[in-house]
């Protein structure tokens, strides 16, 4: 039940960021670079700090390939959570934040916030326009 109320609260905070509008994918790319330090993208990704991005909106939580996840990551992924616009609106915001939302352990390698919201709308953006492929 705990856990329940827990996820239940991690929608609410997600659905209290406000209407979400459509990003600018351009825009998204130029935020991006701020994310590479960890992140790769596009043909050929692989994990670095982070895992690869390919294929994040819709993907189940913490399941990618060969990446050594957090238990907190894990949990949300044995659930069936998946990353939709919403989620990584209020992940990308702060993700520990997120995390204790969510009613899991918070420990994460992913200390970066995206503190504008525009900015994490187009990085959404962006990340939709690669596939898992």
């Amino acid at each position: 039940m705990k856990r329940l109320v827990a996820v239940a609260g991690m929608f609410f905070l997600a659905s209290t960021l406000g209407a979400f509008a459509e990003g600018d994918a351009a825009k998204g790319e130029k935020v991006f670079k701020k994310c590479k330090a960890c992140h790769q993208i596009g043909e050929g990704a692989e994990n670095k700090v982070g895992p690869q991005l390919n294929g994040v909106v819709g993907r189940v939580i913490g399941s990618v390939d060969g990446y050594k996840y957090s238990d907190g990551y894990l949990a949300l992924g044995e659930q069936g959570e998946t990353w939709d616009e919403e989620k990584l609106m209020a992940y990308l915001l702060d993700p520990k934040d997120f995390l204790k939302e969510a009613g899991v352990k918070r420990k994460s390698k992913m200390t970066f916030k995206l503190k504008k919201e525009d900015q994490r709308e187009d990085v959404i953006a962006y990340l939709k326009t690669f596939s898992a492929e």
